[in-house]
């Protein structure tokens, strides 16, 4: 049965679609509804492209609408997809190569990486603290969760292995309850990004979840991981391939085993994992696709790829062009001119975290969001229920053959 579903044309599609619609909302699709359903070609959607302008922190190449590489590198790899990416030296801070690297577009998980420059340095990792309904209070639908307990006492580092290992929303929301609030933690992480010189960046959650106007780009997200990075808790956590999650009602409250949703370090389903991979961070959201944030050390020399939607079809598609970005940065770096830097905004002290006060104001980045990429899809007619019905299946007799990735999530 699984062949059969994959195999479908994609008319054949669509009517399956329709008719699994309409058995699910009681409602009868004759014969004529699904011919002209078949027929009907779906609109080629418009491929997105950068805004007008972007930002020139870092250097004017950076601003560009184009890919950026250094004179005397070898060939940038080919077939790699992303809306946006950027490469760089994690230790001397040269962009080593990028491509639209200023253009903000939804961030998903990878934003969790401010979350954790923000709130990580305030707690003892040792520290407890008993979940409350309350503290789980507003996440999203189809939030990407570790399986925190309310009524259970967990560790403050228990809860980073949540967010780092499993992208868990739900130990996000905890540690955010923890640190005043959703709304005060979002305020601080706003803060944060000014002061490391992230000015492409709007934070709408804590946690990546899809949201109006929440938008980041490669190379605030770069910024973010390199500090992180400093902070040996969070190089810790992020580089964590594995590790055991305190138990709950379903496990009989014996601690059960989590992996990293990044497969690219934890090697599962079919992704082998990259030597020297020292993380950072992936995420994938309905709205903004695979993005993925990762660092690799190799004799003793760190680079980092920063990629954002890739639109290409192969499966793991996202870590197939962060593998290839990986292995052209170590055989440029070094033989080549860098097209910018990651010191180029100067971090203020931390004093500034004080004017953080009152929301965040819409920036130029959110308003290109909420206009094009950074918005929710609209609402659907029937055509367009019956196309999304179709894809799902679609997606369902993949997985069956496949097998389902780890943290493809809604909000992951």
């Amino acid at each position: 049965m699984p062949d059969r579903i994959t195999h479908l044309t994609a008319a054949q599609r669509i009517a399956v679609g329709l008719l699994a619609f309409g058995a699910a909302a009681g409602t009868a699709i004759g014969p004529a509804a699904l011919s002209s359903a078949a027929a009907t070609p779906a609109k080629a959607k418009a491929a997105p492209k950068p805004p007008g302008r972007m930002s020139a922190v870092g250097g004017s190449r950076l601003a560009l609408a184009t890919t950026q590489v250094g004179a005397g590198a070898p060939a940038l790899p080919k077939g790699i997809t992303a809306l946006s990416w950027m490469v760089s030296d994690l230790d001397s801070g040269d962009v080593l190569a990028a491509h639209d690297a200023h253009w903000p577009l939804p961030p998903a998980s990878t934003l969790k990486t401010l979350f954790a420059d923000t709130v990580l340095p305030k707690f003892p990792a040792t520290e407890t603290h008993k979940v409350t309904p309350a503290d789980l209070a507003g996440m999203g639908a189809g939030s990407s969760l570790v399986g925190v307990v309310p009524g259970h006492t967990y560790k403050v580092s228990d809860l980073w292995l949540g967010v780092f290992l499993r992208s868990g929303n739900d130990a996000v929301h905890t540690l955010a309850s923890m640190n005043g609030g959703v709304a005060a933690t979002v305020r601080e992480m706003q803060a944060e990004a000014k002061t490391l010189g992230a000015d492409d960046t709007h934070v709408v959650t804590p946690d990546g979840y899809d949201e109006p106007g929440q938008v980041s780009s490669a190379y605030d997200l770069t910024l973010f991981a390199r500090q992180g990075l400093k902070n040996p808790d969070f190089a810790r956590y992020c580089s964590t391939a594995r590790a055991e999650f305190p138990g709950g009602p379903n496990t009989k409250n014996k601690p059960f085993e989590i992996d990293n949703t990044d497969r690219l370090l934890s090697g599962v389903d079919g992704v082998t994992a990259y030597p020297g991979l020292i993380g950072v961070k992936n995420g994938y959201t309905t709205n903004a696709g695979n993005t993925l944030v990762v660092a690799a050390r190799r004799n003793g020399h760190t680079v980092i790829a920063t990629l954002m939607h890739p639109t290409g079809t192969r499966l793991d598609e996202i870590y197939i062009e962060a593998r290839q970005l990986l292995d052209w940065a170590f055989a440029a770096d070094g033989r080549t001119s860098p097209v910018g830097s990651l010191n180029a905004a100067p971090v203020a002290p931390a004093s500034a975290k004080a004017h953080a006060a009152g929301p965040a104001a819409a920036s130029p980045a959110a308003a290109n969001a909420a206009a094009g990429t950074g918005s929710r899809v609209g609402t659907l007619g029937w055509t367009g229920i019956g196309l999304a019905v179709a894809a799902a299946l679609g997606a369902v007799a993949f997985v069956l053959r496949h097998g389902r990735p780890k943290g493809r999530r809604r909000g992951a």
